[in-house]
């Protein structure tokens, strides 16, 4: 007698492999939004899943800041290189010296909020009508309230009290002229689930998440990284710590954490008994209650 029994790691894969294909059979241009992120990875092996033998059928679209990890960059170069998918490339510098956006000064400056202006410029340009994310429920109260097909208006803005309902895993992609969706297949995975799953099946994920040894500053709770980009204030030490990312942005705002976990069995333990989440050593996150929602509404991933 055969035994149709998943686990819940596989529901998850399953239920997320149906809304890749959902977004393939409804969309014309869709893309994966790729940031060098476990969840974007995560979301980028589902799809080479749901498809298999073929190739992947959506672009990689990355929103290249300036002020990303090297890591990050040479991580994503080589897995496009791996999958032999196209690469689409928004650049916030670019649209700085376009005037599009106005660079951010001080001590806590950061361009994570003038990435909405290149995204939306590289969706209308590209003629992108489904960008799909790594975004997921446990993260923040603002993606709490994501459905998996989420809406976007001609403007690219989010209107959280004006999405579709999705009874029965019914997904209604239709939309006019201007307006795009994001999709979200990974919506009801957490952290842990993750890293389970990216363990079992032994993803490659960029050394930034496992324990090293790295210079950093102890600023506003969390140890950030010593970079180019970073303006030293009167009071503050470079020191080593051993530490590892939780979650990966920009260098100038990524808050690392001490950690000896430097196996993804280790990871995976340490993640259990973690109490804060995982952007709680995201600076961005910090400047108001409602930071990630304003962001959002405006476009933001």
């Amino acid at each position: 007698m055969n035994s149709y029994y998943l686990n819940y790691l596989e529901e998850l894969e399953s239920e997320a492999i149906f809304i890749l294909r959902e977004v393939w059979a409804q969309f014309q241009n869709p893309v994966i939004l790729f940031s060098g992120g476990k969840d974007s990875i995560l979301v980028t092996h589902l799809a080479k899943k749901a498809f298999y033998p073929a190739k992947i059928p959506f672009a990689l679209m990355h929103v290249d800041t300036g002020h990303n990890f090297p890591e990050t960059i040479q991580f994503r170069d080589q897995l496009v290189d791996k999958l032999g998918v196209r690469l689409i490339v928004g650049s916030v510098q670019e649209s700085i010296d376009q005037g599009r956006v106005a660079e951010e000064k001080g001590k806590n400056a950061t361009r994570n909020a003038l990435q909405i202006t290149t995204l939306l410029d590289a969706i209308e340009t590209n003629k992108i009508d489904c960008a799909i994310g790594g975004g997921r429920r446990d993260e923040e109260k603002a993606r709490a309230k994501e459905r998996f097909f989420s809406h976007r208006d001609e403007f690219g803005q989010w209107d959280p009290k004006n999405q579709r309902p999705e009874l029965w895993n019914l997904l209604n992609g239709k939309y006019f002229e201007g307006e795009h969706f994001r999709a979200f297949p990974i919506s009801n995975w957490t952290e842990m689930d993750v890293w389970n799953y990216l363990l079992k099946e032994n993803i490659e994920i960029p050394s930034l998440y496992i324990a090293h040894e790295r210079e950093v500053v102890r600023r506003n709770g969390s140890w950030i990284p010593n970079s180019q980009f970073l303006k030293l204030e009167p009071n503050e030490e470079i020191v080593t710590k051993k530490i590892r990312f939780r979650t990966l942005g920009d260098i100038t705002i990524t808050g690392g954490i001490e950690s000896d976990a430097d196996t993804m069995e280790k990871i995976v333990e340490e993640v259990s008994t973690m109490r804060e989440t995982e952007r709680g050593n995201r600076t961005d996150d910090k400047r108001s209650e409602t930071a990630m929602e304003d962001r959002k509404k405006e476009g933001y991933f």
